[in-house]
């Protein structure tokens, strides 16, 4: 099996895991980046606040995702390019949040990805102070990236899992995984989710 995946990274509005305004994700194929896509999410109502901190971090104002589609709209969008492959994420447990947590605000089907947490490969195989995303990534060679741009950091992500498993002679995500003794996890489908692919 070939190194394939898709890092993902949201950037969200404020401190509700349902605001995605945000989206970068980049296609890898036989370790290599072959694609990438981002675009502004217009947050689900009830979490389209955007706080000054989130802000602060990210750049995006309000008015930046006024007229970008809403969640219900771009998330066929965001299953098109990442199709079956495993999610890969610097911190998984927030990306993913986001991805269940925004569905679950809007009443659209939860896709069942399974994904892999780039931190936790991070800190089975490199030996550093920090493992932030910009600290992690440039023990992986890639460095100069805008943190906070979801795109930027999807692909210092991707290159996190590229170098680690060249690192660790795996061929594939779940070879990887199992190498540096991290677990490939699964987001729990939603009843609306299995009604569409029964």
């Amino acid at each position: 099996m070939p190194l394939d995946f898709t890092a993902i990274d949201f950037e969200t509005a404020n401190a509700s895991n349902a605001s995605a305004c945000a989206v970068g994700m980049v296609r890898v194929r036989d370790g290599r980046v072959v694609a990438s896509a981002e675009w502004l999410i217009r947050p689900p109502a009830g979490h389209d606040a955007f706080s000054e901190f989130n802000t602060g971090i990210h750049g995006i104002r309000a008015a930046d995702v006024a007229h970008a589609d809403d969640w219900s709209t771009q998330l066929s969008r965001l299953t098109a390019f990442a199709g079956a492959d495993v999610l890969v994420a610097h911190n998984a447990g927030f990306d993913m949040a986001v991805l269940r947590r925004a569905c679950e605000v809007t009443g659209d089907a939860c896709p069942p990805y399974r994904y892999l947490c780039s931190l936790q490969v991070a800190r089975r195989t490199y030996d550093l102070d920090s493992y932030r995303l910009p600290s992690a990534a440039a023990a992986a060679g890639f460095t100069g990236f805008a943190h906070h741009d979801a795109l930027a950091d999807a692909t210092a992500c991707a290159h996190i899992v590229i170098d680690a498993a060249a690192r660790a002679g795996a061929d594939d995500v779940a070879g990887l995984a199992a190498v540096v003794g991290v677990r490939v996890s699964q987001l729990a489908a939603t009843e609306a989710a299995l009604l569409a692919v029964a």
